[in-house]
């Protein structure tokens, strides 16, 4: 299992991998979290996916994705900034070249049964460590996200908390939070151990092409 980094640049060379993405989020995101999420047939897309994010997406030995998450800047259009303010209470928006904003983070645990620290998905470190390799690629200090309380708990659990921007907020049928994600070689190695590797785990979509 490794994770691919996906630019926009690249869409077009990868267009079946994005599909399957979008598929995934739309069984996670609509069909089994019912957030209210937009979708159209079979995926779920919304305003954010036309922005030029980058996609880490989480694929199984056989090449099909099993997870994913979206990296936008927050020196434009964000999820937070300009959906979710609500959750800033006082706070400014991050602007801030050092900072990303994640969204759409998810693992289908339904395709990767395997167990790893704190009874937690060893998928869900993998994915945990891309974004740490992401950030520091993209040389950001640390990332910003929108998500609920639930997954606030599967980050303290991992040894990744989240630095509450304020109070969470009731968005829909989700209670909803924003905060920071740190970043630290100390906690980037801990996703290493946890997910049972032993060094970089997210692979350039060109270089997946080269070997193939």
């Amino acid at each position: 299992m490794h994770a691919i980094a996906l630019h926009t640049s690249q869409f077009g060379r990868h267009l079946e991998l994005l599909a399957a993405m979008y598929r995934l989020r739309r069984r996670v995101f609509k069909d089994r979290l019912d957030w209210s999420v937009s979708v159209s047939g079979e995926f779920e897309l919304d305003v954010y996916d036309t922005l030029g994010p980058t996609y880490l997406i989480l694929v199984a030995d056989a090449g099909e994705p099993v997870g994913s998450v979206r990296l936008l800047p927050t020196t434009g259009p964000n999820m937070l900034a300009d959906t979710f303010p609500v959750l800033l209470g006082e706070t400014p928006a991050p602007h801030d070249e050092r900072i990303l904003e994640s969204s759409r983070f998810c693992v289908d645990t339904s395709l990767v049964a395997e167990q790893a620290a704190n009874s937690l998905n060893r998928a869900t470190f993998i994915l945990f460590a891309a974004m740490m390799e992401a950030a520091r690629g993209a040389r950001a200090d640390s990332i910003v996200t929108v998500t609920d309380t639930r997954m606030e708990r599967i980050l303290r659990r991992a040894g990744w908390p989240l630095r509450r921007i304020a109070a969470p907020q009731q968005v829909g049928s989700t209670m909803a939070v924003a905060g920071f994600l740190d970043m630290s070689e100390q906690t980037l190695h801990r996703m290493y151990e946890q997910a049972d590797v032993n060094g970089p785990v997210l692979v350039p979509a060109d270089l997946v092409d080269a070997a193939a």
